[in-house]
């Protein structure tokens, strides 16, 4: 049989209330009766009960954290500051991914349902209303890059457009006159926004847009290298691609290198995210750098802070800001030629 809380109380010869109080440290105890204690507890192995403890501080230990995918390096990173500040804060973590499905993202919320003290929550396909419906009541909630812009939950987002436009308008001024787009899936916020980066910036230089220039993508590798080797064959090709994000920066770099097309000389090639292998490409690539793991780490403390104060505390929607990281890919980096404006012909 497994060892109570009342045998240690009996070993150590004091109440169950004086044992739950020093173990938890939760109440006044003499420092040589919680030694004691404790030297008990741990000659018998005994081991909180857990579910126990959580219903009676109400409280749970445990942040629930529900993303899109868990694969790739974005995610890796994002979890890993999570990680870190939950563990800082005595939390630890029920991850699960939902692949953007509101049913997959509705299980998994049942499944943490009465586990968890809050929830970090990134569904940037997830239209609000739907969202809204699925989440629940009374826990406390951060929403990662996701739309729902709604002031009874925190919210943490970066700018996908501010990112996107200046990493554009970077190709542009540097005499780009066709920079062509990756986007990303359909339905999806952060490239919803950084399409709209995309376009703003064309329209701040003047340039007229072009719809073959923008190649459908969907985050993944497969998509970069399937869209490169569409952009190649156009005619005129461009002489820039923008990625939406890394992983197709490195599927375009790739199909590129296979086609014989050379990198920045060529085509010049950007993408968005700076995930850690990101400059140990051939050459490095140039992108928009996302704080990853502080996305992470700012999460959880937004979370952490709301789980403390409860429903008293003011909502907050937070920004952080994307801002361009300039490598050999873009052939921007000061090794030829200056700064200048495109022609704008066709205006």
């Amino acid at each position: 049989m497994s060892v109570t809380i009342k045998d240690v109380a009996r070993r150590a010869g004091v109440s169950v209330a004086t044992v739950s109080r020093a173990l938890n440290r939760s109440g006044p105890v003499r420092e040589e009766t919680r030694r004691r204690i404790e030297q008990v507890a741990q000659a018998l192995n005994y081991a909180p009960n857990s579910a126990a403890r959580s219903l009676i501080s109400r409280r749970t230990g445990m942040f629930g954290v529900l993303l899109p995918d868990l694969y790739g390096e974005f995610f890796s990173e994002l979890i890993r500051g999570i990680d870190g500040a939950a563990q800082a804060s005595g939390h630890h973590l029920l991850l699960s991914s939902s692949h953007d499905a509101a049913s997959e993202i509705e299980a998994a919320l049942r499944g943490m349902r009465g586990r968890v003290d809050g929830l970090i929550v990134m569904a940037p396909k997830v239209d609000t209303p739907v969202l809204r419906s699925i989440l629940p009541r009374g826990v406390p909630v951060v929403l990662l890059n996701s739309p729902a812009a709604d002031s009874a939950l925190d919210s943490l987002t970066v700018d996908n457009f501010g990112g996107a436009r200046e990493v554009v308008s970077h190709l542009l001024w540097h005499g780009h006159e066709r920079v062509a787009f990756l986007k990303g899936p359909e339905r999806n916020h952060d490239a919803e926004e950084r399409l709209r980066g995309y376009r703003a910036a064309l329209r701040d230089a003047g340039v007229p847009w072009r719809e073959e220039l923008e190649i459908p993508g969907d985050f993944t590798g497969e998509a970069g290298y399937a869209g490169a080797a569409a952009l190649l064959r156009l005619d005129p090709r461009p002489t820039a691609i923008f990625a939406a994000n890394d992983a197709m920066a490195f599927g375009a770099l790739s199909a590129l290198r296979d086609a014989g097309v050379a990198v920045p000389e060529e085509m010049a090639l950007a993408g968005f995210d700076d995930v850690s292998s990101a400059r140990y490409t051939i050459p490095p690539l140039t992108t928009a750098h996302v704080p990853i793991s502080e996305l992470g780490e700012r999460a959880v403390a937004m979370l952490a802070e709301s789980v403390g104060a409860g429903s008293s505390r003011p909502r907050r929607r937070e920004t952080l800001a994307a801002t361009m990281v300039v490598r050999r890919s873009c052939g921007c980096d000061g090794a030829g030629g200056g700064i200048r404006a495109p022609r704008n012909e066709g205006r």
